[in-house]
């Protein structure tokens, strides 16, 4: 009899390479000899048996070694191995409802392949954020770190997926530009070479003029926000998933905006229930959200703030202190729309019936979270978009070839920006908005960044 893994294949009397998520998954059937790779996370003993707690990349299993299999010299050296050492086991694979995962291994023999220094700075006790921002290079290896980054890259997937059925073409745009899309207040200016340019704060002007190209489409990209804001919920580099969509109005968007979350959300409830527990989300939290979504124009949002005693004014931009009142008001994400020319970039459309305020609109997280989502209609008259430009006290030249898209067959579109941590946040329930990415940049901490990427950053960089 044989049993295939991938496109391995072994005799039953052989152990079969494996990874720890084919022995949590319950494919690998119960006895079976396995040969498993990987980190030394976490060990406790008792008695004549040695628990190995091992990571993968794919998972964490319990892996068990006993005295009278291995002998004495051979447990006491598992015993003494540091912490993050990395080991190939061999054994048997054997359902235990105790374990973690509910399945552990026994271990046969085993091969030492990384023995790691004795002093591995994360220790089993309380580390505040600064320290382990400061060793985030290893704090990536935890179990809540994995949780998250697993969550993350199915949430990216399941984006991609959706996009990619529903006919959207991806496509890529410069990283450095010359002029402002979301205002030159929080731009990173660059030398480059001897000219002033920026770092992209958002790929939606260039997303306007792929419409003409491939139709519907998107982009992942970072996008850099020099906002002095030390906020939960404020990254300076950020990861952006960006749509345009031609022939499409604010109502066809916000129907978009509707089935793109509702299949993410259903997805990670069901493809990634595991680590949404771990983190202390309810899958089931996800699984009940349905289109279409609760719509609140601004208007009723400033006097709900009102009402509740938040300091606002008719024209304001919701604060994250007003998104915060808003979302916690609510259970499913919603939408804020029509939101004031005053609060909002210049390429935004004004309400043919109500000019003062534009087709715009931002989706907020609930419980609290805020805004995830900001999109709109775009104004698609040449005139209308000069005047705009010159009204935020912008150098029309800097946008000409942004003003050629509405001389050359310019027509209804829209689009809508996705803040990819933001959404983790929400969906991983996490306090801050540092923990949604690997190796975050704050106002005043550039995290684990190598000191032999700093000159070329500094000469890059000039703020």
């Amino acid at each position: 009899m044989r049993w295939k893994v991938g496109t391995l294949t072994r005799s039953e009397d052989r152990a079969l390479p494996a990874s720890i998520s084919d022995v949590l998954s319950g494919s690998v059937p119960e006895g079976r000899k396995v040969r498993i790779r990987g980190w030394l996370s976490n060990r406790r003993s008792s008695g004549g048996v040695v628990f190995l707690i091992m990571r993968d990349g794919t998972g964490w299993l319990q892996c068990v070694a006993r005295r009278d299999v291995l002998g004495d010299k051979k447990l006491d050296e598992l015993e003494k191995l540091p912490i993050e050492s990395v080991l190939e086991l061999e054994g048997s694979v054997r359902a235990d409802k105790r374990a973690p995962g509910g399945y552990e291994l026994s271990i046969d023999r085993y091969r030492i392949l990384s023995v790691a220094w004795p002093d591995y700075p994360i220790a089993k006790k309380y580390h505040g954020p600064d320290f382990l921002l400061e060793k985030r290079h290893l704090w990536i290896r935890s179990k809540k770190m994995w949780c998250i980054l697993i969550v993350r890259s199915k949430l990216l997937k399941a984006a991609r997926s959706w996009l990619d059925e529903h006919g959207y073409v991806e496509v890529q745009a410069p990283i450095l530009t010359a002029s402002a899309c979301e205002g030159g207040a929080t731009l990173f200016p660059v030398d480059y070479f001897g000219r002033k340019a920026y770092l992209t704060q958002s790929w939606q002007l260039y997303g306007e003029a792929f419409i003409a190209s491939v139709g519907k489409c998107y982009t992942l990209a970072p996008s850099f926000r020099a906002e002095k804001s030390r906020t939960r919920r404020h990254l300076t580099e950020y990861w952006h998933l960006e749509v345009e969509i031609p022939f499409c109005d604010l109502k066809c968007l916000l129907k978009v905006i509707d089935e793109f979350i509702t299949h993410i959300c259903h997805e990670l409830a069901d493809k990634a229930a595991e680590e949404l527990r771990t983190l202390g989300r309810d899958p089931a939290d996800l699984a009940r959200v349905e289109p279409p979504f609760p719509r609140l124009k601004y208007d009723e949002a400033v006097e709900m703030l009102q009402a509740e005693g938040v300091q606002i004014e008719w024209g304001e931009d919701l604060t994250w202190t007003c998104e915060k009142v808003l979302a916690s008001e609510f259970d499913v994400p919603f939408f804020v729309t029509h939101f004031p020319k005053t609060a909002k970039a210049f390429y935004h459309k004004p309400d043919p019936e109500r000019p003062e305020v534009t087709l715009s609109a931002d989706l907020l997280a609930p419980e609290g979270y805020g805004e995830i989502i900001g999109g709109g209609e775009r104004i698609d008259d040449y005139e209308t978009l000069l005047a705009r430009i010159r009204e935020e006290g912008l150098d029309p030249a800097d946008y000409e070839w942004y003003l050629d898209l509405r001389k050359y067959g310019s027509i209804q579109h829209s689009g809508f920006g996705l803040g990819v941590e933001r959404m983790v946040m929400w969906v991983c329930k996490l306090d801050h908005i540092r923990d949604a990415i690997a190796f975050p940049r704050l106002v005043r901490r550039r995290s684990s960044w190598s000191t032999t990427m700093m000159p070329m950053a500094y000469a890059l960089v000039r703020s």
